[in-house]
């Protein structure tokens, strides 16, 4: 591992991002060219202290997860997020698709600046690779499983709980949905072993699926209407649209709602709710850091 040239290395990124980059504000106040260490580190999910020593070349070695979410958080190109990997001494980079995915630059600049409505990027499989905290607040964070699970398409069949983000009478709707969607990601892909897999798994497992499957039907879902359960709004109506990567294996989705609508109030209100989660989550994060201290 190479402290003195990772240290360098993320220095030299971090200088290059400007806080509007990222959907943080400039402040008059800022003395530093780019993001401040702090911000880096709460971009990756990581403690001040902690990034602080990997930028002053000390410290442990990061693990593959800590430089995958240092590669998001610093919008590093594919080229630059395997050089950090090297630097850290972790060879082998994370999946080129599946939940560790490197998230596209453009979806995730996009990302950063749909910060009054809920978004996220999936693959094309429906794993969540990174959300906002109104995507949060609305369907949850990532389950942190690998695999098949990993896929919300997956679950959907395999896991009668999966349904729950959806009222009853939408479910067929979903399914035939996400079952169009697989077959034309299969066909994308071209013989791909992971959608072979995918799709195979899911025949065995759910008559409802093969029974879908074998209609042949295909449709990439670019945009829908749905209704949402929120557990504590009710059921919110939204637009989903989505856009996606040059190669088709990552998805930009966003909610919106029409000016004036019962959902776009809903969407309103939760912002204040998703805010006084995070916060009461951080509150207890912090008693039981304090707790586990003694």
């Amino acid at each position: 591992m190479n402290l003195p040239e990772l240290a360098a290395f993320l220095k030299s990124r971090r200088d290059r991002i400007r806080p509007a980059d990222v959907g943080l504000p400039t402040g008059p106040r800022r003395r530093v060219p780019g993001l401040r260490r702090e911000e880096v580190a709460q971009l990756a999910g990581l403690s001040a202290d902690y990034y602080t020593e990997l930028e002053r070349g000390r410290g442990a070695q990061p693990s593959a997860q800590v430089v995958t979410a240092l590669a998001r958080a610093l919008r590093l190109n594919g080229d630059e997020r395997d050089h950090l990997f090297h630097l850290a001494a972790r060879p082998v980079p994370p999946a080129a698709h599946g939940p560790s995915a490197h998230v596209q630059p453009a979806l995730l600049g996009l990302l950063d600046r749909l910060t009054t409505t809920p978004a996220q990027v999936i693959t094309d499989l429906h794993e969540i690779l990174v959300q906002n905290e109104l995507a949060a607040a609305l369907v949850g964070r990532p389950q942190t499983v690998r695999g098949p699970a990993a896929s919300f398409a997956y679950r959907w069949f395999t896991d009668p709980a999966a349904r729950a983000l959806y009222p009853p009478d939408d479910h067929p709707h979903h399914s035939r949905v996400f079952v169009a969607d697989l077959q034309a990601v299969a066909a994308r892909r071209d013989r791909d072993t992971e959608v072979a897999r995918m799709v195979a798994a899911l025949r065995r497992r759910s008559a409802e699926f093969a029974a879908l499957w074998d209609t042949h039907d295909v449709a990439l879902r670019r945009t829908d209407h749905k209704r949402i359960v929120h557990p504590a709004l009710g059921v919110i109506e939204l637009d989903c649209h989505s856009l996606f990567s040059e190669d088709g294996r990552q998805r930009l989705l966003w909610f919106t709602a029409p000016p004036g609508t019962e959902g776009a109030a809903q969407l309103e209100l939760l912002g204040v709710i998703g805010t006084q989660d995070m916060a009461a989550s951080e509150n207890a994060s912090r008693e039981g850091t304090s707790a586990n201290a003694d």
